[in-house]
């Protein structure tokens, strides 16, 4: 009887393992695929409020992104950085969500989001946007424009 429970016990627990590896290979084919994604628009002209290749705006692009690999995003940056888990500088990875919040002399405060791209070199982390004057592109996060706004990161891949 002791056998069969602990046979029974080892069985169930290389199931769980077998389980929670192809479960983390799913994840990082979501992720992979999220990030592709995202640098097919490389190049795209920014265009407020816009959603195509034609022209796209930093929330259509997570938006839209995100949306190829099967997660639905609200539409605006400002709600999707309420949609997730939040994460820490030090647990971030490919497919999170970076939130901005930037406030420039006379202007009200505006916000802005990226999707993490490569976090392999802590010091020179990359993330995709849609930015204002160079259309979709690649940044450092660590540059201290971008770093010394950062609002908040979200995981979104479950």
């Amino acid at each position: 009887m002791a056998f069969s429970k602990f046979l029974l016990f080892l069985i169930l627990l290389f199931s769980l393992v077998s389980f929670s590896e192809a479960q983390s290979k799913r994840k990082r084919k979501i992720i992979i695929a999220a990030v592709t994604e995202a640098r097919t628009y490389r190049g795209t002209p920014y265009v407020y409020g816009g959603m195509s290749r034609n022209g796209i705006d930093c929330s259509g692009l997570m938006y839209n992104c995100f949306k190829e690999v099967g997660i639905d995003l609200p539409r605006t940056a400002r709600e999707q950085s309420k949609f997730g888990r939040k994460k820490g500088w030090g647990s971030i990875r490919p497919g999170d969500i970076v939130y901005f919040k930037f406030k420039e002399k006379g202007k009200k405060k505006w916000w802005h989001s990226g999707m993490i791209t490569d976090t392999t070199d802590p010091n020179e982390i990359k993330f995709i946007h849609a930015s204002t004057s160079r259309g979709v592109v690649e940044s450092t996060l660590n540059q201290d424009y971008y770093k010394d706004n950062v609002k908040k990161f979200r995981r979104v891949i479950k």
